[in-house]
């Protein structure tokens, strides 16, 4: 059975009050649509179409990576007017889904379900029960259940608007029969607007049967429309996620004040997370893994038994086996510990490899440097690595120890064991085993006196 899955998101998001299209609008640090699109590719032989408009150069630049059909709504004439122009896409054979690029947290067990009931005979809808349905088309029912019509709360009669079943837009049919009621559609409604939902009445009409089913949660078909009702489901994701992480074996000290707005693609066990702690981008978390209070990690690898303090933020980089981070420490882009490094309060590391054992515990900056094994680099020292125009390496061979506020300045190599004496300025390579230091001579002038007011 082929699926092709039209995803409905050419609308403007008035409400919003944004001159960002509603559909690239973020929950998790990802667009609307983008979660629509990421569960509808996990659906088996499935294409994908989605109906764009308002906005319609920055959602395709935003979301060029979509491997989808993109058929453009010039003019918004409603949910079946969308639809209509995806005739082309249309084969009479296929199982046609109708999605919305605003539903961010539809589950992919709700649409397979959806799908199962969809036969040469029947149309599938997803309802919902609300305890308060304003703003749903109603489902109207005859005495013995079936489904009679749709009618959107524009258009009912005040004990329509009394019904609690409310109308989802998500349906599942076969093309032929799609295409046939598409044709039918007419516009004389209080919007003056094409209705999708219209094709109920006309699939009654024709004797097919219209097969509903319901979402394990109400917030799993709740679209988006405003900033309170993304806030909303942004907190309903992140508890989910809250959840999943608990089932694993995560200690999560407040389920509530903890954001995932990317993956974990590997998981370890034994791992405690404290507070205000923001997981982005891919990444992979080892065991008995320790984050403080107040830390940012992005698109890194954290190995087995890694302590990172609180208020930290890791980027792109490599933590080894059990190092030791922060607090107060930033581990930019290309930062690589191996294992059992210690890297202190208030130290930035960039594009740097800092090999087995060694420490930078105190305020400090290491850029565009590779640190050997064993190495101390004491507190205050940095790497003068950029000249105002291009970058140079510094290289700190094994067992180096770099005395407290010390300027490395690049290109230039510390040899093996080499110990640079505090408040050096470096400029030349130091060789192996010998004490460099650069000074000026100390000078204490008899007599001298303070100035006074």
């Amino acid at each position: 059975m082929k699926i092709t899955t039209i995803i409905l998101a050419a609308g403007k998001g008035t409400r919003m009050r944004s001159e960002l299209p509603k559909i690239l609008h973020k929950v998790a640090n990802r667009p609307l649509l983008q979660h629509v699109y990421d569960m509808s590719k996990q659906l088996n032989n499935n294409e994908i179409t989605i109906v764009y408009g308002h906005g319609a150069d920055l959602v395709r630049s935003t979301l060029k990576d979509l491997s989808a059909n993109w058929v453009e709504q010039k003019q918004q004439l409603g949910t079946g007017h969308a639809v209509q122009q995806c005739k082309d896409q249309i084969s009479d054979d296929d199982t046609v889904l109708i999605l919305y690029g605003d539903v961010p947290l539809l589950k992919l067990g709700t649409v397979s379900q959806l799908i199962a009931n969809v036969t040469p005979k029947s149309l599938a809808l997803l309802t919902v029960k609300l305890d308060n349905p304003t703003g749903y088309g109603r489902i109207v029912r005859d005495t013995s259940g079936k489904i009679l019509k749709i009618v959107e709360e524009k258009d009912a009669s005040p004990d329509e608007k009394l019904i609690n079943e409310g109308n989802t837009g998500i349906m599942a049919v076969q093309g032929g029969l799609l295409k046939k009621w598409l044709a039918q559609l007419g516009n004389n409604n209080a919007q003056g607007e094409y209705y999708l939902t219209d094709i109920i009445e006309m699939a009654v009409a024709d004797n097919v049967e219209v097969i509903t089913s319901q979402p394990d949660t109400v917030d799993e078909v709740l679209g988006v429309n405003n900033r309170v009702q993304l806030s909303h489901l942004e907190r309903v994701y992140q508890n989910e996620q809250a959840q999943w992480l608990m089932e694993q074996g995560v200690t999560l000290m407040d389920p509530a004040r903890f954001d995932i707005r990317g993956s974990i693609e590997k998981l370890g066990i034994d791992i405690i997370i404290d507070v205000n702690v923001i997981i982005e981008g891919k990444n992979s978390i080892g065991n008995n893994v320790k984050i403080g209070a107040n830390t940012l990690i992005y698109n890194s690898i954290i190995g087995d038994n890694v302590e990172i303090l609180a208020n930290s933020v890791i980027e792109n980089a490599v933590i080894g086996t059990g190092s030791k981070v922060g607090p107060f420490a930033r581990l930019r882009p290309g930062t690589v510990l191996e294992d059992n490094v210690h890297i202190g309060n208030f130290v930035e590391i960039k594009n740097s490899s800092v090999a087995v054992s060694s420490k930078i515990n105190h305020l400090s900056y290491i850029g565009d440097a590779t640190v050997g094994s064993g190495v101390n680099i004491g507190a205050g020292t940095i790497t003068c690595n950029y000249d105002g125009a291009n970058k140079f390496r510094t290289v700190i061979e094994d067992g180096a120890f770099i005395g407290s506020d010390t300027q490395l300045v690049a290109p230039v190599t510390i040899g093996k064991n080499a110990t640079i004496g505090a408040g050096s300025t470096i400029t030349k390579d130091s060789p192996e085993n010998q004490l460099t230091l650069s000074r000026v001579k100390q000078t204490s002038i008899h007599g001298w006196k303070r100035p006074t007011k």
